[in-house]
């Protein structure tokens, strides 16, 4: 069941967005023929791509029908397919491959990558990022949440996320495949209303594993609890407004 929510994810979209621009940013200037959005979503970094390369034949992909179609609404001259960003590869070698916020949800995704850099075109180049944030408090309280009653039942069987590797892990990887690779980590600093706009963030992410889980009975008393949890560990600012640290780990990857 496709439970993505183009409006739920887009309720944060200026947020959601920088990330993408910073990494567009530290894409090289090449000449752009064919780019690839892995992981587009409703289109807004899509739409960032086609900004910067706007004679390139600009594909998006992504598992989302509900996604999909948002993104076709956003940019109908681009082109929208329904792929795998774990299993998908192109019909022709690409210049730029774009993942923004995708990989975190497949599996191995290193090894998917050095894949996928075999498929660039010469001189192509891939740049993705990924939220590096199961081990910050709001992901923390989701799985201690769902390990409390009356919810433990439920998740017997817990929610696995790869964790994401070390800057390392990248590098050493990546590195024989390509003329260079540039790995950094930066965590930003999103200044919201509340612990309730916290919720809604992640509602529209990391929290929909453990919603979908749930009966739509059982998830008022969830997302009660844990707000409650999140309102501990964010604290309030003098002004009220709570900060929301958030993670991210950026590879640009520039094949031979």
């Amino acid at each position: 069941m496709d439970t993505w929510s183009a409006t739920q994810y887009l309720k944060f979209e200026d947020e959601r967005t920088r990330p993408a621009l910073d990494l567009l940013s530290h894409v090289p200037a090449i000449e752009v023929a064919a780019a690839v959005d892995i992981g587009c979503g409703p289109g807004n970094s899509t739409e960032l791509i086609a900004a910067r390369f706007p004679h390139a034949r600009l594909t998006g992909l992504d598992t989302s029908p509900a996604m999909l179609a948002a993104a076709r609404e956003r940019l109908p001259l681009a082109t929208f397919i329904e792929a795998d960003a774990a299993t998908w590869v192109p019909d022709a070698p690409v210049d730029l491959m774009f993942a923004n916020a995708v990989f975190q949800w497949v599996p191995d995704h290193v090894s998917v990558l050095a894949r996928l850099i075999g498929a660039l075109a010469p001189g192509g180049v891939l740049a993705m990022q990924v939220p590096d944030n199961l081990g910050e408090p709001s992901h923390v309280a989701m799985r201690e949440v769902a390990t409390s009653a009356p919810f433990a039942t439920k998740f017997a069987t817990p929610i696995v996320r790869d964790v994401i590797p070390p800057v390392g892990a990248y590098y050493d990887r990546l590195r024989s495949l390509t003329a260079r690779v540039d790995v950094w980590r930066t965590t930003y600093h999103h200044v919201l209303a509340g612990p309730a706009e916290i919720v809604e963030w992640v509602k529209g992410t990391g929290l929909r594993p453990y919603l979908d889980r749930l009966g739509a009975d059982e998830r008022p008393a969830y997302l009660a609890a844990y707000q409650a949890a999140v309102a501990k560990a964010y604290p309030a600012q003098a002004d009220g407004r709570v900060i929301f640290p958030f993670p991210r780990l950026f590879t640009v990857a520039v094949k031979p």
